[in-house]
């Protein structure tokens, strides 16, 4: 089985492109206290949008239902995953009644799918204290009015987060098993298996499969949302850009990533560690299953990428790394599936 890992490195400058609650009238961003220390991050749940927001306008996404009032209020999407790529990608869970999803009439049962793209809190890689932005409305008030006041929080931060896409998943819904609920209701299953769809055990769980040609395109199209990803919150007064100024990501077999600590704070700057990607691809060199891609862009973390390039020359040469711009690094790699180049990593040889 291969696995996509990774991290991924978000450079914001005078933004806040998560918030939180307010207090007394004050927007604030997200963050936590590290001993006296206040760290911004962006949480999973918003990231998530920001992608599942920047796919292109072409690829449909699954409506949302809301239901139900006050506390027993639901949300949840079609639950279609063969139909849209983020049901697929993103998971869900739907506990309602099954007709509702295609299910036998009156029939209450859960479906979920876990999610296939695994994302972490974008977490400032420096500790940052967010500072107050103090502004006033007063246009077209008298003179002897007082301004409406209004504040909030903004940082400058580097915002680092890891990543997993769970490569055998893509297109493959589970339908039986003891260790996990079903992702579709027979009726959609077997409307599935009448069509293009077949049959597969994956990890000992029954599951329907989609043709690989759809799946080669979802994982195509995720990789090219990720190296075009708009998104968060202040966006009138904290415009910023919001792809990654550095990504890692790599191909390995058991599905552990041994790359989050590849970037790191080292007094009190963002530092890629050079020695320790080093390390980490010697230890897990028997089960990568192709090379380390770095997705750099010039003038992130200042002349520390041509740095890189020259400590790395050797593992450059031998490509077991590719250092290039973030773009490059995800088209080429979204080209290279549905060229086919990489249906092995679809495979799980545990079935």
């Amino acid at each position: 089985m291969t696995y996509l890992v990774g991290k991924t490195v978000l450079e914001i400058k005078a933004g806040a492109p998560n918030n939180g609650r307010g207090e007394d009238n004050r927007g604030m961003v997200k963050q936590f206290t590290l001993g006296r220390d206040r760290v911004p991050y962006v949480s999973a749940q918003a990231s998530r949008r920001w992608l599942r927001d920047s796919l292109p306008a072409g690829e449909p996404v699954s409506p949302v239902v809301r239901s139900g009032e006050g506390k027993k209020q639901q949300a949840y999407t079609q639950g279609r995953p063969d139909q849209f790529l983020d049901d697929d990608l993103f998971g869900y869970m739907i506990a309602v009644k099954a007709d509702t999803v295609g299910g036998k009439r009156g029939e209450s049962k859960t479906f979920m799918r876990d999610t296939v793209l695994a994302t972490g809190t974008l977490v400032a890689v420096v500790p940052n204290r967010p500072v107050m932005d103090f502004g006033t409305m007063s246009r077209g008030f008298g003179p002897d009015t007082n301004p409406v006041i209004h504040e909030h929080e903004m940082y400058t931060a580097d915002l680092a987060g890891d990543l997993l896409l769970d490569l055998p998943r893509v297109g493959t819904f589970e339908i039986g098993g003891n260790a996990m609920k079903s992702a579709l209701p027979p009726t959609v299953a077997a409307e599935l298996l009448a069509g293009s769809a077949t049959e597969v055990s994956l990890r000992g769980t029954r599951c329907v499969r989609l043709p690989i040609e759809e799946r080669r395109r979802r994982v195509a199209v995720l990789l090219r949302a990720m190296a075009s990803v708009k998104g968060g919150a202040k966006q009138s007064a904290h415009y910023g850009d919001r792809t990654p100024g550095l990504i890692v990501l790599a191909p390995i077999k058991g599905g552990t990533n041994p790359f989050t600590r590849v970037v790191r704070n080292r007094d009190r700057e963002t530092y890629f560690d050079v020695d320790v990607l080093r390390e980490e691809i010697a230890a897990w060199e028997s089960e990568l299953d192709g090379p380390v891609r770095i997705g750099w862009a010039p003038g992130f973390l200042g002349d520390s990428r041509e740095k890189a390039r020259t400590d790395l020359a050797d593992l450059i040469k031998g490509e077991t790394i590719v250092l290039d711009h973030p773009r490059t690094v995800l088209h080429t790699l979204a080209q290279e599936f549905l060229d086919g180049h990489r249906d092995d990593w679809f495979d799980d040889p545990t079935d």
